[in-house]
């Protein structure tokens, strides 16, 4: 289980400072607090919406003044509400929770799709200060969909790293989805570790191909969550809770759930439905 300051589980109410609109579906939402700002890459955090519910979120950045953020796409009732907000709005919050991607020197490479790219932006910040070599690949349907492409090439380009772009519409970089720019990669050059994040079905791609190169995985899941300390089990994962042994995950902890994994995810009943 991974710790965290019981002062984390509280629920705090917060103003909204900045909304950034990063396209016409996805907005980053920029608030002050003194936990989530000590946030880690990979990490998570509640947020409550006054009337409504409660949703899982990555963080997708923090700084040393003590704010955090986190990114968002319009795909959902919820995350409609969240959509709507604006600065100033109260909003609450509980966390940071969860384990975090744990950084290691090398050669490594970066795999994000979609909203799954901006923790790891978050996590290509950390890795630039570090002697790693950073190959990140980022893949999205059209090009507006690139999340943080500006940020990641400023990051990575001081550091020596390369970004490697594309898109199923062929409106930027490489046409078509980014598993199949993976395959070309690993084909083409040798990795100590690779991270990812996105749709569970590109992860599953992802975790097959560094099996066959044997390459160390470490990959973060997206799962119901309602109380993010491990106790209702919405969760769950084989023998893993989502909230507390995640949600990043190793490839050797993936290779034990793989009847699950890319497969089934629970609903809010607790049966298991297909991802």
């Amino acid at each position: 289980m991974s710790a965290y300051p019981i002062e984390a589980n509280f629920l705090r109410t917060i103003k909204i400072e900045t909304i950034v609109e990063e396209s016409p579906k996805i907005k980053t939402v920029i608030f002050n607090d003194r936990l989530c700002a000590q946030a880690k890459p990979g990490q998570f955090v509640m947020i409550w919406l006054p009337g409504f519910d409660e949703i899982p979120m990555s963080i997708s950045s923090t700084n040393a003044k003590g704010s955090a953020s986190v990114t968002v796409a319009n795909v959902g009732e919820a995350t409609r509400l969240l959509h709507r907000k604006e600065r100033g709005d109260v909003i609450g919050v509980r966390g940071p929770f969860g384990n975090n991607f744990d950084p290691v020197e090398g050669s490594l490479l970066l795999i994000g799709g979609g909203t799954g790219i901006a923790p790891l932006a978050f996590l290509s910040e950390k890795l630039a200060k570090q002697a790693s070599r950073v190959t990140f690949l980022l893949g999205a349907r059209t090009r507006e969909e690139l999340l943080f492409l500006s940020r990641i090439k400023r990051i990575l380009q001081k550091a020596g790293g390369k970004v490697i772009a594309c898109t199923e519409d062929g409106s930027y970089g490489y046409t078509g989805v980014v598993t199949k720019l993976v395959e070309e990669t690993l084909a083409e050059g040798k990795f100590d570790a690779i991270y990812a994040c996105g749709k569970e079905a590109m992860l599953l791609k992802v975790f097959t191909l560094a099996q066959k190169h044997g390459i160390p995985l470490q990959a973060s899941l997206e799962r119901l969550m309602r109380c993010a300390i491990g106790l209702c089990g919405s969760c769950a994962i084989g023998r893993y809770r989502v909230c507390v042994d995640g949600p990043v995950f190793t490839g050797e902890q993936l290779r034990e759930v793989r009847d699950e994994f890319g497969y089934f995810k629970r609903d809010f009943d607790g049966r298991r439905i297909r991802v």
